[in-house]
């Protein structure tokens, strides 16, 4: 199981080469306020002063630091091939192969690297550095070292500091896959302290954190740290180890670490002589390797899976920008046919990628045609802008000079032509409406179906334009067509059409039952023969010349004759007789005014009321019915019929082969990015596949 660790230090050299943080690998996280003490751990774990000192705050960037153990073999092979005269030594991944023997030297780096990127005005970055040490004297182990929490910006440091640092620690230690290494000094409560507290927010439970009480030597006299070691203060389920790092006295006198760590043994055997075997920074190296082994083999699982997906995204991704051109000829040709087959099947319902946010393409165009059209035409009133008066004016003015003994067929056509005009509008706008979601189409393909044309963007474009160019010759045609539909209707207005035939003969029945009543309600004063003689006008040679299949005058008849001996109020009489000396004006026309209708008025226009929303009702279902037709052989199939040898014939060129062909300037870029973390991901895979066959999982 030791050799877990080497496995996954491999797996993170594998992505670091390609500069992604894709993976979540297992690592040990160290999160502390400023001064508890972190760098003094992990500098104990190292064995070296490789950490800058100062103070404030002086970890400004995260410190990723892979601790590699090397057997003597492999150090004096490493030695001979580099001439390195060392047993331990250590490498950077922004200097790529250059090898530090000199700890002193990795210090510098590590400082003059972090004011390369966070500046020198105490700020921070959260772009990493990463350090690998190789040594005889450190076990296997990858640590993240982060800024000290802070409270108080000092200097010129960014008034939210502290939220940057909290942010950046979260980033860190939400990681499932990580153990979080509490660094908390033993002379400050430890109810108050800053890194369980931020840990407990992303691991409640406490499974991966282990909590590190540090400066044990200076607690206040006749104080311990018993309680706080046996976890009777703050009980933490990965345990609490207590170390001892060396003064700033020390630090500045250059006592080495492994003295450091000989004084720690003494003083825990001195002090804490029952729990001295299970503190100190031996025993904390030890048990982070032995955590860090359990969390990796309990990782691995989760991780090879996500490796595999991301490696088979990645493929498809890769695929998708395809590989260079060769034969541009064929290329060209085989874009243009696969863009006109997915529009054409965007149309059909038949594309590859089926939207499922929003309705789109063919399921729009018939969303339009039965919902939107449809229902614009059903909400049109058959009577709307037509007023009593319009229909009483109109009658009047048909009749010319002579009073009408019979309502005039004119008025009727001039007022139901007034009203099936209004059906026009609808029409025209179903036809935008089509072509707006036809245009749409275009980006629908572009975006989904073919992404190849990303790869060419001034291919695109030409398509774009051919498409563009093709439906808007198609609209105006449309428009015409929908335009001439409308004129038809209105060029014959019908009457003989079954359907309004048959409104007519019902509209009949029912004046004749209307004057029936009228009759009953007569008073009994009046003699019969006279309310008789009132019927007897209506007889079957009348019925017959006046009143049969569907001819409206019979029922016009049929309503006048029962209303003979009412005598009609004018709208503005003259004066009956001119006071003497006073000229009258005799051209002047009266100006119809609100007043109560006559009987024969009320149903004259009654009638024609009638008579225009029955043929209205006609006028509108056959509209209704020919516009989407119209629209899909105009526009719509004409399109799809011509899309393939219009594009051919405009973009197909010998001369735009190479000018269509060019690829956008990141595209390759793009391509090599996504090829080269397809074989970290791959390489990624077959480390873990060398798990299995050895036992280590």
């Amino acid at each position: 199981m030791e050799a877990l660790i080497p496995v996954i230090n491999k797996l993170q050299d594998v992505f670091n080469t390609v500069g992604a943080d894709i993976i979540q690998l297992p690592q040990i996280v160290v999160v502390g306020t400023q001064s508890s003490g972190k760098s003094s751990v992990l500098e104990s774990l190292v064995g070296r002063d490789i950490l800058p000192r100062g103070t404030g705050i002086v970890t400004r960037r995260p410190l990723i630091l892979q601790l590699v153990h090397i057997d003597p073999e492999d150090r004096r092979k490493t030695s001979e091939e580099n001439g390195i005269d060392g047993e331990e030594w250590g490498k950077f991944l922004h200097t790529k192969n250059k090898i530090y023997a000199d700890f002193e030297e990795i210090r510098q780096e590590i400082e003059a690297e972090t004011e390369r990127v966070s500046g020198n005005n105490k700020g921070i970055s959260e772009e990493p550095i990463h350090l690998k040490i190789f040594s005889p004297h450190v076990v296997n182990l990858t640590l993240v070292d982060l800024p000290g929490i802070t409270k108080v910006p000092v200097g010129d440091q960014p008034s939210n500091i502290e939220l940057q640092i909290r942010e950046l620690i979260l980033k860190y230690i939400s990681n499932p896959n990580s153990i979080i290494l509490a660094v908390t000094a033993a002379n400050t409560d430890m109810a108050t302290s800053e890194s369980l507290k931020v840990a407990r927010e992303v691991d409640p439970d406490g499974r991966r954190t282990l909590a590190v009480v540090t400066k044990l030597d200076l607690m206040d006299a006749g104080t311990d740290a018993m309680d706080v070691l046996m976890g009777r203060v703050i009980p933490v389920k990965l345990g609490i180890i207590g170390v001892v790092n060396r003064s700033q006295l020390d630090i500045n006198q250059k006592k080495p670490v492994a003295d450091a760590i000989r004084d720690e043994y003494a003083f825990l055997q001195k002090k804490y002589p029952s729990l001295a075997n299970r503190n100190g920074t031996k025993y904390l190296a030890r048990t982070l390797n032995r955590l860090l082994m359990h969390h990796i083999r309990d990782c691995l699982p989760e991780l090879k899976t996500r490796i595999n997906v991301l490696a088979a995204q990645y493929q498809s991704l890769l695929s998708s920008y395809g590989e260079p051109v060769e034969d541009k000829s064929a290329t060209l040709l085989q874009l243009i046919t696969k863009f006109a087959a997915e529009y054409c099947n965007t149309i059909e319902g038949t594309a590859k990628y089926i939207e499922t946010a929003e309705l789109c393409g063919g399921a729009r165009i018939c969303y339009i045609f039965h919902e939107t059209f449809g229902r614009t035409l059903e909400s049109v009133d058959p009577l709307g802008g037509l007023t009593t008066i319009d229909v009483l004016t109109a009658i009047r003015n048909a009749t010319g000079p002579r009073p009408a003994l019979f309502v005039p067929e004119v008025s009727f056509e001039l007022l139901v032509k007034r009203q099936v005009k209004r059906l026009e509008d609808p029409g025209l706008r179903c036809v935008e409406l089509v072509h707006e979601e036809m245009q749409r189409i275009i980006q629908h393909c572009s975006n989904y179906s073919t992404q190849e044309l990303l790869r060419f963007p001034k291919l695109h474009d030409a398509i774009v334009e051919v498409v563009t160019s093709l439906l808007r010759k198609r609209l105006p045609v449309t428009n015409e067509m929908v335009h001439n539909l409308v004129a038809i209707e209105l060029a014959y207005i019908n009457t003989k059409h079954p359907d309004f035939a048959d409104a007519c003969g019902l509209m009949n029945n029912n004046i004749e039952e209307q004057r029936r009543n009228r009759m009953r309600d007569q008073p009994s004063t009046v003699p019969r023969d006279k309310a008789a003689a009132g019927g007897s006008q209506t007889g079957p040679v009348s019925e017959q010349t006046e009143g049969g299949m569907g001819n409206w005058r019979g029922l016009l008849k049929k309503g006048e004759e029962a209303l003979t001996g009412e005598r009609p109020v004018p709208l503005n009489p003259l004066p009956a007789s001119p006071q003497r000396g006073h000229a009258v004006n005799l051209l002047d026309v009266p100006v119809p005014v609100s007043r109560k209708l006559s009987a024969r008025e009320q149903r004259d226009c009654e009638v024609i009321e009638r008579l225009i929303k029955s043929y209205f009702l006609i006028v509108r279902k056959n509209i209704q019915d020919s516009v989407p037709k119209a629209v899909m052989h105009f526009l719509v199939n004409h399109v799809k019929d011509c899309l393939q040898s219009e594009l051919v014939g405009q973009l197909y060129k010998t001369t735009l082969l190479d000018e269509l062909l060019t690829e956008s300037e990141d595209m390759a870029q793009r391509r090599n990015e996504a090829a080269d973390m397809l074989k970290a991901l791959q390489k990624a895979s077959q480390v873990i596949a060398e798990i299995r066959e050895t036992h280590l999982w």
